[in-house]
């Protein structure tokens, strides 16, 4: 059966009215230059928190009748929602967090693609022009919050994952709101949503009336991994490393719970920018942690980082097995080091201008046959080096499992090859068949995973 939807006019939460002429054009914009597809496929991806699908094709396909207009009206805009999901909506009212996050889809689409600052930095990417681009959009969207001590603890792992390990995930957030940190995720449903859940009864307990739960997305991953409800601060970045660098520059503290491809990408970037020699005194705490049956995991991930990066990237990070309370309090002790720090080095709180970031970690990575093929995954390079590389090729899967533009090119040419020494390559390939054999690619009960990607040894 088709599934139920309904024709709205809303009004998004922000004013409409402060839109220009050539924004609200190029928003209905329906050619290739034009924002109407980017913006379609964000809102219904907002109106489609709960649905159990990871595949943003799947999800353009089964609402191909879903349209968003804007219509005029005497004091401003609304927008005119056509065969919207009906679960958006209570008694034929739209969600308040849906509304919410349909107004920051709109917000961050017109900004990044209307400011000069950001064609400049598009067409001349310059190291201090891509970061100054994640602060205002960041800025622009209201998340820097100059009054506030450093609470925000980043949580990254996977979409798909069990249920004992989302119940994890969630104690760690409680313990986490117990201690009055605030919360930032990729924001959607898993490791992403169960942090931000738990963090929201500690919060209550103690009486924390202004608890952040912050969920930074980009339009390729948002299809595919919705936010969930929680999230009351949603950040939409241009591309995956803004993205990255967004977690990196707003968050004071990483914690890492089981994931696939994705949470391997995010791990590799943020070892890869600590080890950098300039970071080296920068203190960022970094938690890996898990169930007790998650153990081997764990072990399977620090061995990987040994064999590519070396020993001294294993000094960067903590691995905690099943005990919530010390990863909070490793969390908030952490959290005073940084604050400490920052206020000796008159570095800001809120965004972290300190951290010294390669531009190789900040350049968009276009993930195509012929990119993913000439990755330079050897030893012959820096160590940091070789992280940015390992992101790419993780980075590159992700984009062949759950991205329209990565699946639609791997159905046309077949899965993306990987290639390289065979003493980083072997270890990768090992390490991908636990994410599919522990259904960390794709989630349970939906399509069957076909690998995106096919290793090729180099003699």
């Amino acid at each position: 059966m088709n599934e139920p939807t309904i024709n709205a006019l809303v009004s998004p939460e922000g004013s409409l009215e402060i839109l220009s002429n050539h924004e609200v054009n190029r928003l209905k914009d329906r050619s290739e230059g034009g924002l109407y597809k980017l913006f379609r496929q964000c809102a219904l991806a907002v109106l489609n928190t709960g649905a159990v699908t990871d595949d943003c094709q799947d999800l353009m396909t089964a609402h191909s009748d879903f349209e968003v207009r804007l219509v005029p009206q005497p004091r401003g805009l609304k927008l005119e929602l056509i065969n919207a999901p009906h679960h958006a909506f209570v008694d034929n009212e739209m969600l308040r967090a849906n509304r919410e996050h349909l107004f920051s889809v709109l917000r961050d689409i017109v900004y990044t693609h209307s400011s000069p600052l950001f064609t400049e930095a598009k067409r001349h990417p310059r190291p201090e022009d891509l970061t100054n681009m994640v602060f205002h959009i960041l800025r622009n969207a209201r998340v820097l919050q100059p009054g506030r001590q450093p609470d925000m603890v980043v949580c990254w792992g996977g979409h798909s994952i069990s249920h004992e390990e989302y119940q994890y995930s969630k104690e760690v957030g409680h313990q986490l709101g117990l201690r009055e940190l605030s919360i930032c995720t990729g924001c959607g449903p898993g490791a992403m949503k169960g942090p931000m859940k738990g963090a929201t009864i500690g919060h209550a307990k103690q009486r924390v009336k202004d608890g952040r739960y912050i969920g930074i997305t980009e339009p390729g991953i948002i299809g595919a991994e919705a936010p969930n409800p929680i999230v009351n601060e949603l950040v939409i970045m241009p591309d995956i490393e803004k993205r990255l660098e967004a977690f990196v520059r707003l968050g004071h503290g990483v914690i890492v719970f089981p994931g696939g491809v994705g949470t391997a990408e995010e791990i590799l970037y943020l070892l890869g920018i600590l080890l950098h020699p300039d970071n080296a005194d920068i203190p960022f705490p970094v938690v890996f942690t898990g169930r007790r049956e998650n153990a081997d995991y764990f072990e399977m991930i620090d061995k990987f980082i040994r064999n590519a990066l070396g020993d001294d990237a294993a000094k960067r990070y903590e691995i905690i097995i099943d005990d919530p309370v010390r990863v909070a309090r490793t969390m908030k002790l952490g959290m005073q080091e940084v604050e400490t720090f920052r206020r000796a080095m008159q570095d800001a709180y809120y965004f972290n201008w300190t951290l010294k970031i390669d531009p190789v970690f900040q350049l968009p990575f276009e993930p195509d046959h012929a990119n993913m093929r000439a990755l330079a995954l050897h030893r012959d390079q820096p160590v940091h080096m070789i992280a940015a590389n390992l992101r790419k090729a993780f980075s590159g899967i992700v984009a062949g499992n759950v991205k329209e533009e990565g699946v639609r090119k791997v159905q046309a040419h077949g899965p993306f090859e990987i290639a390289g020494d065979p003493s980083l390559i072997q270890p990768l390939e090992a390490m991908l068949e636990q994410f599919v054999a522990q259904n960390r690619m794709k989630l349970p009960g939906t399509s069957a995973y076909r690998p995106s990607y096919r290793i090729i040894n180099r003699a």
